[in-house]
């Protein structure tokens, strides 16, 4: 007789999860957590330095349009109750800033004009052009980096004495319309322009002047136009080379103004100080928000 087959229970056996997903899980929120702190950081940081830049700037417009009295409140006023255009004219009344602006535009155009000229044509020379003793004329230029300019104030005066030049408007422009900053900057922009299209614009019969017209200008726009800025700001805001070299009033410039409405009557009148350092800011806040 058969026996009678006895059936075993079935036994389903659920496959374990992964345990690597929560693993996962979790590293990938502690990269965002990580990617969220360091930007975090970084904005804190742009508005600590978005203060410290624009404090000083807004207090400057603040104090334009502020009485005497009020300037002297303490505690200070962080606005001006009364606000006032009075600075703005006793500034402009005090200092011949009409004259002032005539000779700082001119001085700043043709200075930043040759400063970019030099810089653009030697630069070029120094990476396309081959001459011997290339790399030691450019280790000495790099050498003049280090001087101070207040060094060569005296032999460039006695130089611009020599040719006639004091109170003038090229004695003032060419001691500094060759910067050597220039010249090294645009080099090494120059080293990173693709070879093979100065090589197809030589093929092609062009010549170096065609080439730094044609192809390297408009490929080393950026640096030229960043290099032209600190170039026109230098230049606006040059102060010691205008006060040794000139010496009447009529050839002064902007900075040599600020200045003087400082010592004009003996006190400081802030409010008329700040009025007038507004009057030089605006043109160099225009070129910077149009170039």
């Amino acid at each position: 007789m058969a026996q009678a087959e006895v059936s075993q229970p079935v036994r389903v056996t659920t496959p374990a999860l992964p345990t690597t997903i929560s693993t996962e899980h979790g590293a990938i929120w502690a990269g965002q957590r990580n990617v969220w702190l360091w930007r975090l950081a970084g904005y804190l940081g742009m508005m600590l330095s978005l203060l410290l830049i624009g404090l000083p700037v807004y207090w400057m417009i603040s104090n334009a349009f502020k009485l005497s009295q009020e300037i002297y409140h303490l505690p200070p006023t962080l606005y001006p109750h009364n606000p006032t255009l009075q600075n703005f004219v006793n500034a402009w009344h005090a200092v011949p800033f009409d004259r002032y602006y005539v000779n700082t535009i001119i001085t700043t155009f043709f200075g930043s004009g040759f400063e970019v000229l030099f810089g653009v044509t030697s630069a070029y020379a120094f990476v396309f052009l081959r001459f011997p003793k290339r790399e030691w004329l450019f280790l000495i230029l790099l050498a003049a980096l280090m001087v101070p300019g207040q060094i060569t104030i005296l032999p460039n005066y006695v130089t611009i004495g020599l040719l006639g030049w004091i109170n003038t408007y090229q004695g003032i422009v060419l001691p500094g319309a060759s910067v050597a900053y220039g010249t090294f900057l645009l080099r090494q922009y120059y080293k990173t322009l693709p070879i093979d299209i100065l090589d197809a614009a030589k093929v092609d019969g062009a010549g170096h002047l065609r080439t730094l017209v044609a192809i390297v200008l408009p490929l080393a726009k950026p640096a030229i136009v960043s290099f032209g800025l600190l170039s026109i700001v230098a230049k606006w805001n040059d102060y010691l080379w205008p006060l040794v070299i000139t010496t009447t009033k009529d050839m002064r410039v902007l900075p040599i103004g600020i200045r003087w409405l400082m010592v004009e009557e003996g006190t400081i009148e802030w409010g008329n100080v700040m009025a007038g350092a507004i009057f030089v800011v605006i043109p160099v806040l225009l070129v910077f928000l149009y170039a």
